[in-house]
């Protein structure tokens, strides 16, 4: 597909956290029943605004408002797929950013190729754990798909080969993991280390993740879109962290956090390295 990515800097970060503040971008969020008040929350304190408009008589349409749109397989009930399937098109249609958090893709073999149908759309930006990522790609086997058993590391050449379909891939850890490919054809790796124990004991903190990220891209590049995103995660989440001794408490520490980040602690906080990906990786 078409890249038009732009190496992630600092500079960059803050600007597009920035611009997420100031633009309030609506994001229409298909997403799992487990997660929505959740992902709502998320969205809301980051700076960014929640649809959850996901019944196929309106799906289409509503994108038509939307700045960006994201799509979660956790609970894909019928009515929901073809939701999905219909607010998918109208994106790709009116070339409109949308992610796709492909769910235990490499778990269950029906949901596997339902993501793998919507690739055809050209997803901006797949995000999932690393086993979700491999699976997708069909790189791998035994892959749990719900909880990660793979460290991301070992995500990175299902990652490039998904970049075929997508501007960029990210896969969530201890270290998350995000390749990209620049208008050059270089291929770029961005790891980005914070956050805390507690996220897995958060349910649906992966889920917002995703559409974290789905904001991000309706105001800037989708590389940089990722790694902001998964930057204002990984910062707040170490803030979070900090005054949190539960993950009750971190819950509540971490959406507030998300809202109080500012441009120091981005400078402050976040480890961020980027590399360029040879063919040996």
């Amino acid at each position: 597909m078409s890249i038009y990515n732009k190496l992630p800097t600092l500079e960059r970060i803050i600007e597009a956290h920035q611009a997420l503040k100031q633009q309030k971008p609506l994001v229409q969020c298909l997403t799992n029943t487990v997660s929505v008040n959740f992902m709502a929350n998320v969205l809301l304190s980051a700076g960014a605004s929640p649809a959850m408009v996901d019944n196929p008589e309106e799906s289409a349409e509503f994108v038509h408002f939307a700045q960006a749109v994201v799509i979660n397989l956790g609970t894909p009930t019928a009515a929901l797929v073809e939701s999905m399937k219909l607010a998918i098109a109208e994106a790709y249609t009116l070339n409109k950013p949308w992610v796709l958090d492909p769910i235990a893709a490499g778990a269950l073999s029906w949901r596997g190729q339902l993501a793998a149908d919507f690739l055809k759309f050209k997803p901006t930006v797949i995000r999932g754990n690393a086993s979700e990522i491999i699976g997708l790609a069909g790189l791998g086997r035994n892959h749990k798909g719900f909880d990660s058993s793979d460290d991301p590391e070992h995500a990175i050449a299902s990652a490039k080969f998904l970049l075929k379909h997508s501007a960029a891939v990210s896969a969530s850890g201890e270290v998350d993991h995000i390749v990209a490919q620049t208008e050059d054809t270089k291929y770029w790796l961005a790891k980005i280390k914070g956050g805390s124990y507690f996220f897995p004991l958060v349910t649906a903190s992966g889920c917002s993740l995703g559409a974290l990220v789905a904001a991000y891209s309706a105001v800037t590049d989708p590389f940089n879109a990722v790694v902001t995103a998964h930057a204002h995660y990984a910062v707040a989440g170490k803030k979070a962290h900090a005054k949190a001794d539960t993950p009750a408490n971190f819950q509540n520490e971490f959406v507030n956090e998300l809202y109080r980040i500012r441009a120091d602690d981005f400078k402050q906080y976040l480890e961020l390295s980027i590399e360029e990906l040879r063919d040996t990786a």
